[in-house]
């Protein structure tokens, strides 16, 4: 399916949904190149009529209060990523014979003929950190890049820019590839695959289907973990242009066509001559910031797609050593009285907490939130042999607190009942009572927050200023 033609907007009837950043960035867009468009928003907040008086300015018509009925003579819908696929909305539009796609889509067919190809990352956890692992390792290659998509810009804005990059590194998540059917990366990776957000895709096979769709058309590399078999699956079940190989990343020794770890060492047998008997050293363990063993997963798929893109060993280790995390994805707080404070309060899954346990012992963990249908079974049984002690916050801890009582009885619980933003300072004080020197406190909930917070980056904000006003009583 090709980009569709600028001229072909002039007087298209375009229904955005949601007057969300990327609902916005579309509508605008789309309305400079000649379409009528329609905001639809089920809100009608204060901050929902200030979006819509600024956009009614620009000739966008915006209807609030409503968003189950279509437009009528829309040609097309653009939804926000966050809209379910069962929005009567869009099966409105289904009845209408009206194509439902997002924002990723209006940006593909957009591009200009001389686009910069994208390296597409997705996967349940690690995206936003891999990607821009990945836009490092290009900056060091001296490419014009930046990290987009589910992050930053949004992506129509990047797309019509007047900035004329090279390659863009660009994380999508399930959503946005849900609703982005044309989308044909040069390269990309499926980082890892584990239950999540199946309220909205109906399914695990629906949601593994939507992140596969990532795979569809690449030209050069379909990336994925060796490690977990179901990405690989998706890389066979892709269509893809006529010389595009499957390449491996795994922590052990890679075989050829893979990426691993030898001696502390990250090396390439993909993308060198001889595959079956050359491996090229790409950079070490300790360059990966902070090395934890997932960490050095997603340092191994950026690698794979920046190799993919051509660029030079040296530049992936200089990528990788300019690299700073984010914060609230296993940063390092403080360490008080020889223990050392890990907030990944990032981790709000089960399959993200995992990864965060597997880099520490002993640990004494802080967990809890929303569940968000999780069950804990799994989690426990493979973390318990390195649990010093657990502190239980938030409204699903019950889960939780069950779960430990089946599988790691002997582990010490505080369940502090109590849901107000103030628990996270009693959390880290009944954490620091259990903890010992040489022990980590380390917050990956494996829940989500709005239990309690606002959003994670709240919740972690929280564990930080409780853990240096401890810091600040042992000074």
């Amino acid at each position: 399916m090709g980009s569709r033609q600028v001229s072909d907007w002039q007087g298209t009837n375009v229904t955005v949904a949601g007057l969300g950043v990327s609902g916005i960035s579309a509508a605008r867009a789309l309305a400079g190149l000649g379409a009528r468009v329609t905001v639809v928003d089920g809100g009608d907040s204060e901050t929902h009529r200030t979006r819509a008086a600024e956009l009614s300015e620009q000739g966008i018509a915006v209807r609030l209060g409503d968003a189950e009925t279509l437009p009528e003579g829309t040609d097309l819908v653009v939804t926000s990523p966050g809209w379910k696929p069962s929005s009567p909305l869009f099966e409105a539009a289904a009845k209408a014979g009206v194509d439902v796609v997002g924002d990723v889509e209006i940006a593909w067919r957009l591009r200009g003929p001389d686009a910069a190809p994208w390296l597409a990352v997705t996967g349940t956890n690690g995206k936003t950190t891999t990607t821009r692992m990945l836009a490092s390792i290009l900056t060091a290659a001296g490419l014009r890049t930046a990290a987009i998509g589910n992050i930053g810009t949004p992506i129509v804005d990047v797309v019509l820019g007047d900035e004329p990059y090279d390659v863009l590194a660009v994380e999508l998540s399930s959503y946005q590839l849900h609703w982005a059917p044309s989308l044909r990366a040069h390269s990309a990776v499926v980082l890892n695959l584990a239950p999540d957000h199946l309220d909205w895709h109906g399914s695990m096979e629906a949601y593994a289907a939507d992140k596969g769709r990532i795979y569809e058309g690449n030209t050069v590399a379909c990336v994925y973990n060796v490690a977990d078999p179901a990405t690989e699956e998706l890389v066979r079940a892709a269509d893809v242009e006529e010389g595009c190989r499957a390449v491996g990343f795994t922590l052990g020794t890679p075989a050829p066509s893979q990426l691993g770890v030898v001696d502390g060492i990250l090396v390439d047998r993909a993308f060198v001559e001889n595959r079956q008997k050359q491996a090229q050293e790409l950079a070490e363990v300790s360059d990966v910031n902070p090395p934890a063993p997932h960490n050095i997963a997603n340092a191994l798929a950026a690698a794979a797609l920046a190799r993919a893109f051509g660029v030079a060993p040296a530049a992936v280790r200089d990528g990788l050593r300019a690299f700073r995390p984010d914060a609230h994805r296993i940063e390092h707080v403080e360490e008080v009285a020889g223990v050392a404070y890990i907030d990944d309060s990032k981790a709000t899954n089960t399959h993200a907490a995992e990864a965060s346990l597997a880099a520490y012992d002993p640990i004494v963990w802080i967990a809890g939130g929303l569940a968000k249908g999780a069950t804990f079974d799994e989690l426990v049984t493979k973390s318990a042999k390195r649990l010093r002690g657990v502190v239980l916050v938030g409204a699903d801890r019950a889960l939780i607190r069950e779960a430990l009582a089946r599988h790691a009885p002997e582990v010490p619980v505080v369940d502090l009942d109590r849901t107000d933003t103030g628990a996270m300072s009693a959390a880290v004080r009944e954490a620091a009572s259990l903890a010992r020197p040489g022990d980590t406190v380390l917050l990956a909930p494996a829940c989500a927050s709005m239990d309690m917070f606002t959003d994670y980056n709240k919740r972690g904000e929280a564990f930080a200023e409780a853990v240096r006003a401890l810091a600040a009583e042992h000074a």
